[in-house]
């Protein structure tokens, strides 16, 4: 069992179900899950940090991941909702090596700044420390597709991973 920090960026609504179908797909697996749709990175951090030290305390092997779901907006820009939280992580001077995670990008490989913003934070996620879990994945929904069934499809498919 993990325990997983959903953290959502979104502007018009389909990312925030993905992340509601990701919820869904890690209870089902047995996981501990929290959604962050208005995502505060202290608030995150923190929670993270607490469950960490608890499990040392308790020699649990109980993992805590955060699976980021975001969009991109404008050109390779942040959506709003997740802009000061990725902020708040490029100027986080703690050590963030304790944190694994995970990235579902959605964007339109019809334009040139697809999955920018995602492509962006796993670079800063990576520079603070923090352990890449899974390669990120790109959802193109310039295709015929359910992000939903699709980002649930992934964890199904990479669920020995966490």
């Amino acid at each position: 069992m993990s325990s997983f920090q959903i953290i959502v960026g979104s502007m018009l609504g389909t990312t925030e179900y993905v992340g509601e179908a990701c919820k869904e797909q890690l209870i089902n697996l047995g996981h501990q899950v929290k959604l962050h749709l208005k995502p505060n990175f202290y608030h995150i951090l923190a929670n993270t940090i607490k469950e960490i030290n608890l499990n040392c305390e308790q020699k649990n092997n109980i993992k805590c991941t955060w699976l980021i779901c975001t969009s991109t907006h404008g050109a390779g820009d942040f959506p709003n909702n997740i802009q000061t939280f990725v902020e708040d992580l490029k100027n986080c001077e703690q050590d963030l090596s304790p944190i694994s995670f995970m990235i579902i990008a959605i964007g339109d490989s019809n334009y040139d700044t697809f999955c920018k913003a995602a492509i962006k934070l796993n670079k800063v996620l990576i520079t603070k420390g923090c352990n890449e879990l899974i390669t990120l994945k790109t959802l193109d929904m310039s295709q015929n597709i359910d992000p939903e069934d699709l980002a649930q499809h992934w964890l199904m498919k990479n669920k020995d991973l966490f």
